[in-house]
């Protein structure tokens, strides 16, 4: 559940600029749900973005929530929080809060990001410690989800990857998402139009191979994400859009006559 939830909310390059979101605002909410190879309902996850401001900045601040339902949660209760705070014109975060409790397993952390200085701090709430790290010009788990969505994807070709640097824990990575081109999907809204990635993945004992992940975003301007399948070690996962609102451009379903 961990797993899937956090694919889902950043799974989504190439510079950083100073830009103004386009294509999401204050107010948008998403809600998906998650099923266990293809058959049982694993639970459910939610996003929900709203203004804030930093330091006499605009900014802007993200709740991620995620829970299992059903037998799942009946075998391996999961109740996780993620947050992020991050500025308006350059979408890098200074603050991100991770809650999880998943199956008694808790995790308390803030990490409080100085992008100027490529520092970070780890508190972590549960050990009592803190902890100061190099990180610039880093997305954490959710910012980097909004900052994709606002690249631009028109120029793309197959084969295409978008690379950029994710703090996440006590560490700096490589994320690479390869582009594998257009599709219309169905979904419970109807047919939509998507793009199609495939995120590189470290192979090991939850994902079966390295492109085990693939990832259907709406291709209009507000980069819905609507899909996700991955393959891990043991079934399979699947993600759908279930609900929305708050949307900064309209939704372009195809009908059929």
């Amino acid at each position: 559940m961990k797993k899937i939830f956090l694919l889902l909310i950043f799974l989504y390059g190439i510079n950083i600029n100073a830009q103004t979101p386009e294509a999401f605002k204050s107010g948008e909410w998403f809600k998906f749900r998650m099923h266990y190879s293809n058959l049982v309902n694993a639970g459910f996850a939610t996003l929900e973005l709203k203004e804030t401001s930093h330091n006499g900045k605009e900014a802007y601040h993200v709740v991620g929530k995620g829970w299992t339902t059903g037998l799942v949660k009946f075998f391996f209760k999961v109740k996780d929080e993620y947050q992020t705070y991050f500025y308006k014109d350059t979408l890098l975060p200074y603050h991100f809060v991770r809650r999880v409790d998943e199956g008694g397993h808790i995790i308390s952390r803030d990490i409080y990001f100085d992008q100027q200085k490529g520092k970070a701090e780890i508190i972590d709430h549960k050990k009592n410690t803190e902890k100061t790290l190099e990180a610039s010009d880093v997305q954490d788990m959710i910012s980097a989800f909004y900052y994709l969505r606002n690249q631009d994807f028109t120029g793309m070709k197959d084969g295409d990857e978008l690379h950029m640097k994710l703090f996440f824990d006590y560490e700096t990575f490589d994320f690479k998402l390869r582009f594998l081109g257009r599709e219309v999907i169905k979904t419970k809204f109807g047919k939509v139009k998507c793009i199609k990635f495939r995120p590189l993945v470290q192979a090991g004992r939850v994902f079966k191979e390295e492109e085990s992940v693939t990832i259907w975003v709406s291709d209009d301007k507000n980069k819905i994400p609507l899909r996700i399948k991955a393959s891990l070690a043991v079934g399979s996962l699947r993600s759908e859009l279930e609900e929305f609102k708050g949307l900064a451009h309209p939704f372009n379903i195809i009908f059929d006559n």
